[in-house]
């Protein structure tokens, strides 16, 4: 085993800062590892081979932060050379170091979520890298860009964390998807050994709050239906995408522009959801179709006008879309007097509502798609006759005329 000391190299410039070192002596050969770590003299206490401060000094701070980053550097060291003593090969002084080196690199939480993040992306998995990707730079943000290692992740910390989103006006379950998803990560880092689970997450928000349901009445619908939007090209595309993700059965506007033309066969379109994977069927009504007529010049594979150039970026595409038809129904819903904030989502619980109401059993629409797990309600309209969920959707969109 190696012994491994913490030593403080003081500097050559009187009244300047000197530098933290580890001193690595193994099979009589010594090493020197540097750090980055700099204290002053008055700040070493080289009986203690340890850096002190005064509660009252105004460095007391940065002084304990480098105090907290040496006995995790010591710590990452020790268990380095523990894992190499328990090989049974022999193993050198600069290994120590070289495996040190490594560990400090790939395990800190920015590190290790891009290594996450890029084998997510690598399996095709489009959707779970975005979300990852968005927790990483919401955490980056939060830290101002400072790196910390997976084992320093604490309790207070993320207490710190969620109360930096709170006083920015973060919704409680953006928080707690973003916290979820930092919680994730670092249950991947303990599975594979590399910290032990201090339980960091135990005082922070996890759980998914139900949230107020925004559906719009039929009648305030068929008032967006019938607004002569002709001098505005912009708002009348906004006002038939919202328009198709009801008469769609509410369908999710990444589905909506993911939908080719191959899809749509005999009469029915026949898609995988993108969130839950399940298979639905909805019957193409002339309503749909006339929308369809509006855009006649999409070159693209897909069905609906918003992806219109095959290759290009089509996620950066979708979401730019996206966001300029949710920019324009929030105009939109001044016209008709709406005051809640209108997004295509809300298309998505106006079918639900107004499903419930002409009859659909309660089983199918899962209270309005009001289940805490979204597949649930999914498998229930995948596993039914599609049939009686068409007829339910004639129903409705006859309401509007």
């Amino acid at each position: 085993m190696a012994s491994i000391k913490v030593k403080f190299r003081p500097s050559a410039v009187a009244d300047n800062e000197g530098r933290i070192y580890y001193q690595i002596i193994h099979k009589r050969k010594v090493r020197q590892l540097i750090t980055d770590y700099k204290v002053f003299l008055s700040e070493w206490n080289k009986k203690r081979a340890m850096v002190v401060t005064s509660y009252n000094n105004e460095r007391s701070v940065i002084v304990n932060s480098i105090r907290e980053r040496i006995c995790r550097d010591i710590k990452w060291l020790i268990k380095v050379d523990r894992k190499l003593a328990a090989n049974n090969v022999s193993y050198t002084v600069d290994d120590i170091i070289d495996e040190f080196n490594r560990y400090s690199h790939e395990y800190t939480i920015f590190n290790f979520m891009e290594s996450i993040i890029a084998k997510l992306k690598k399996n095709g998995k489009v959707g779970t890298y975005e979300t990852y990707k968005s927790a990483l730079n919401s955490f980056k943000k939060f830290r101002q860009n400072e790196d910390i290692m997976l084992d320093c992740i604490t309790s207070e910390i993320m207490e710190d964390y969620e109360a930096w989103h709170k006083k920015r006006g973060v919704a409680l379950n953006t928080i707690s998807f973003y916290i979820r998803i930092l919680r994730a990560v670092y249950n991947r880092a303990v599975e594979d050994g590399i910290i032990e689970n201090q339980n960091p997450f135990r005082r922070v928000y996890t759980g998914v709050d139900k949230t107020v349901k925004r559906a719009l009445p039929l009648n305030i619908i068929k008032k967006i239906k019938l607004l002569d939007l002709s001098e505005s090209s912009t708002l009348d595309f906004a006002r038939d995408m919202f328009l198709m993700s009801f008469y769609l059965r509410g369908m999710s506007f990444i589905d909506m522009a993911f939908l080719k033309k191959s899809d749509l066969k005999n009469g029915y379109i026949i898609y995988r959801r993108r969130k839950t994977g399940q298979q639905l069927t909805i019957k193409w009504t002339k309503e749909m179709q006339i929308i369809l007529n509006k855009y006649p010049e999409n070159e693209s594979c897909y069905l609906l006008p918003i992806i219109r150039n095959t290759g290009s970026n089509e996620r950066c595409t979708y979401r730019n879309v996206g966001y300029n038809i949710n920019h324009n129904i929030k105009k939109i819903a001044k016209m008709v007097g709406v005051t809640i904030p209108l997004t295509l989502y809300v298309a998505r619980h106006s079918w639900a509502s107004a499903a419930k109401a002409k009859g659909i059993p309660v089983s199918v629409i899962s209270e309005g798609m009001g289940h805490d797990s979204e597949a649930t309600t999914q498998i229930y309209l995948a596993g039914l006759d599609t049939s009686v969920i068409d007829k339910a959707n004639n129903l409705i969109i006859k309401s509007l005329k």
